[in-house]
C-alpha cells in the first residue's frame, strides 16, 4: 500500500502561510494533524470546523468505514457484513483493512496536501504503518497530534445527542452542531439518525476499547515529540479557539485563513 500515497498535484487553494522551525514565514502546503480522543471528545466536530477554516482536507476514518460498509452490505459482500457487525458492537476493525482504506484515500489527494486525520490511527500498528507509508513515498510527515481529554460523563452526554445523515454520512449534534433544518442534513437533505453504535452498551464497550488499544497512541506520539494534550470540555467555540491558539503557539500556522 506504500504506492497509494503518491501524486504530485497540489491545489493552490490548499496553500496557506506557515512558519518554519527557524521562524521564517514561508508559503507551504499546510499542516498535517491527527486528532486523538475517546468517543464523544468532540474531535470529529472540531476537525470539521478546523478543516473548513484552514481550507484543508478532513479525513474521517469513521465516515470512510461506514461508507465502505454500506456499499459492501448492499452488494452482499460478507466482509462488509462482518465489518458492520464489528462497528455496531463498538469493536475496532482489523488494522490492515483500516490502514488500506485511509492510505488509499490519502493517495487520491496527492502528495503534501494538508489534512486533519480524525479517528485514524487508532492503534500503534496503524500509526507505524502511516509513518512508514509517508516516508517511503517521500511525502510530508505528520506535524502534530492533538489529544483531547474529557470526562466519561461528558462523553456519554455528547454521544446521546449525536446524529448522522443516513444518506451522505455527515455528522451533527443536537446542541453542539445542529442542522439548520431539524432532522435533515444541510448538505444533501437526508434524514438524520442516531448512529447504531451510540447506544449505552456499545458506548461502554467503545470506551474500554479506546483505553486498551487507542490510548497507547498518546505515548507513541509523545515519544516523537509530536503530542499536545488539550481539554475536550467546554463549549465548541471555546475548544475551537484553543486549537487555533495552539497552532499559533507551535508556529504551525501564522494566518489561519488561506490567501486569496
Amino acid at each position: 500500500m506504500a504506492g497509494s500515497v503518491l501524486g504530485d498535484k497540489v491545489s493552490d487553494a490548499a496553500r496557506y502561510t506557515l512558519v518554519s522551525d527557524a521562524g521564517r514565514t514561508q508559503r507551504w502546503c499546510g499542516v498535517r494533524l491527527i486528532f486523538l480522543g475517546p468517543p464523544g471528545a468532540g474531535k470529529g466536530t472540531l476537525a470539521l470546523l478546523l478543516a473548513e477554516r484552514l481550507k484543508v482536507t478532513h479525513l474521517s476514518s469513521g465516515n470512510l468505514l461506514r461508507e465502505m460498509v454500506r456499499e459492501s452490505v448492499q452488494q452482499g459482500n460478507p466482509r462488509g457484513k462482518e465489518a458492520a457487525r464489528l462497528m455496531e458492537s463498538g469493536s475496532l476493525l482489523p488494522d490492515e483493512l483500516v490502514t488500506e482504506l485511509i492510505l488509499e484515500r490519502m493517495g487520491n489527494l496527492g502528495k503534501k496536501i494538508p489534512f486533519v486525520l480524525d479517528g485514524f490511527p487508532r492503534t500503534v500498528e496503524q500509526a507505524k504503518a502511516l509513518d512508514e507509508a509517508l516516508a517511503r513515498s517521500g511525502d510530508s510527515p505528520i506535524d502534530l497530534t492533538i489529544g483531547f481529554e474529557v470526562s466519561e460523563e461528558t462523553m456519554v452526554g455528547r454521544l446521546a445527542g449525536r446524529r448522522v445523515c443516513e444518506k451522505c454520512g455527515a455528522n451533527y449534534h443536537l446542541e453542539r452542531l445542529p442542522s439548520k433544518r431539524r432532522g435533515l442534513c444541510d448538505r444533501c437533505g437526508g434524514v438524520l439518525r442516531t448512529r447504531p453504535d451510540d447506544n449505552p452498551q456499545t458506548i461502554r464497550n467503545r470506551l474500554k476499547v479506546y483505553e486498551s488499544q487507542t490510548a497507547p497512541l498518546l505515548e507513541f506520539y509523545r515519544a516523537q515529540g509530536k503530542l499536545r494534550e488539550v481539554s475536550g470540555e467546554g463549549r465548541i467555540e471555546e475548544q475551537y479557539q484553543l486549537l487555533l491558539d495552539l497552532l499559533r503557539t507551535e508556529q504551525l500556522v501564522n494566518d489561519p485563513a488561506p490567501p486569496e
